[in-house]
Formats: structure tokens, C-alpha cells, sequence
């Protein structure tokens, strides 16, 4: 099988020194030993976030899986790859959807093994259950700000004239299709520039008021 290797240090002294990148190397070359792997090439990252964005030497890793150059990808450690478990998610998809292989030595994720597979899609369980923590938090901090009579959103940037004539259309009532059909008649933009207005858009001036 044709493998990538992938390193990454957070710092610049790391990189320098190479003690860490040497270490992760080695630890990928040993397992090249032992399961007759082919090694492509090394990509590494140096002074990178734990963050998967922005980091050149993995986009080029992951561009070699999606045009065939090789099989996996293969890291020392999982949090080489990140420490995120959204992002490892999301490279796990990435990867089942593109049809390669992702190792990660440390933890037994190996997704050319069953039980390496296993090891994956429990480590994008919990990825899954952290996004559900997030949305949840976010839910109700929202729920707490609107009783706290905090407004919420964008400020709507509509002209004065406009608000008020869309309020003495609503109060003759006209149907909000109706008001956006008109307002589209005018050209008038929206609050935040857009060039066409429905009935969801009247509704939130409206609301807004």
C-alpha cells in the first residue's frame, strides 16, 4: 500500500530542532518496516495550530489521496493530525468519501482493519456527541440572551422611509408577497443588500419593529 507520512510540530524551536518531527518519522518509518508499506513521501507542518485549516503540508497530503497519488495516511499520533475530534470527523468523512485509508499508530485507528475502523467510528461518535454539546450550549445562551432582552443579530440597516411604508402596507392589508413583490418592483434593497425580498424578509422587518 502507498503511504503519506505526516508530521507537525506547534512551534518553531520544534521544527528547528527536529527532536519531535525525528520522532514521529521514526515511529511511521518502523511501521513501513513492519507492514511492507510504501512510503510516497513525508509532508509536515511546522509553528501550525492544532486547527486542520491552513496548513499547507496536510492540504497536500490530502490532494495526494484524492487523485490517486497514494492509499493512506499515516501519523504518529492522532493529535499530529489535530485535537480536535470535530476535525478528526471530518477528515475521517473526507477520507471515506474519497476512498482512502487514515492511520494513526497511537490510538490502533486504522481504517484497512476492522477493529481500526472500529477505533474511528468511536472516536467520530464522540466528535458527533461534542457537536451536539456545542449546538445545545449555543441554544441556550441564545434562549438566556432574549430574556435577558438582549437583540439579537445583524442591526437592520433599512431606511427609515422604507420601514414605514412597509408597516402602512401591512396595516391596509396588504399580503407580505404582496409587499415583497412591490419592494422587488422598486429595486429597494434589504436590510443588508440584497436584491430580492420575499415574504420571510418582509415578516423579519416587520418582526424587528
Amino acid at each position: 500500500m502507498r503511504v503519506i507520512g505526516y508530521l507537525r510540530v506547534s512551534t518553531e524551536e520544534q521544527g528547528d530542532s527536529r527532536a519531535g518531527l525525528d520522532v514521529q518519522e521514526a515511529a511511521i518509518r518502523n511501521e513501513l518496516g513492519r507492514r511492507e508499506w510504501s512510503l510516497e513521501r513525508i509532508e509536515m507542518d511546522v509553528a501550525s495550530g492544532s486547527s486542520t485549516s491552513k496548513r499547507p503540508g496536510l492540504e497536500r497530503a490530502l490532494a495526494a489521496m484524492i487523485t490517486g497519488h497514494a492509499e493512506a495516511l499515516v501519523v504518529s499520533k492522532v493529535d499530529r493530525l489535530t485535537r480536535s475530534l470535530l476535525d478528526f470527523a471530518a477528515i475521517l468523512e473526507h477520507s471515506r468519501q474519497h476512498g482512502w485509508q487514515l492511520i494513526a499508530l497511537d490510538l490502533g485507528v486504522d481504517t484497512t482493519t476492522p477493529t481500526g475502523e472500529m477505533m474511528a467510528n468511536i472516536l467520530a461518535v464522540f466528535a458527533q456527541f461534542e457537536r451536539r454539546l456545542i449546538s445545545q450550549r449555543t441554544r441556550d445562551a441564545l434562549v438566556a440572551k432574549r430574556r435577558a432582552g438582549v437583540t439579537l443579530g445583524r442591526p437592520s440597516v433599512l431606511p427609515g422611509e422604507v420601514v414605514r411604508q412597509i408597516e402602512e402596507w401591512r396595516a391596509a392589508g396588504t399580503t407580505l408577497a404582496a409587499i415583497a413583490e412591490r419592494l422587488n418592483a422598486d429595486a429597494v434593497p434589504t436590510a443588508h443588500g440584497g436584491v430580492q425580498w420575499w415574504s420571510g424578509t418582509v415578516a423579519k422587518v416587520l418582526r424587528s419593529r
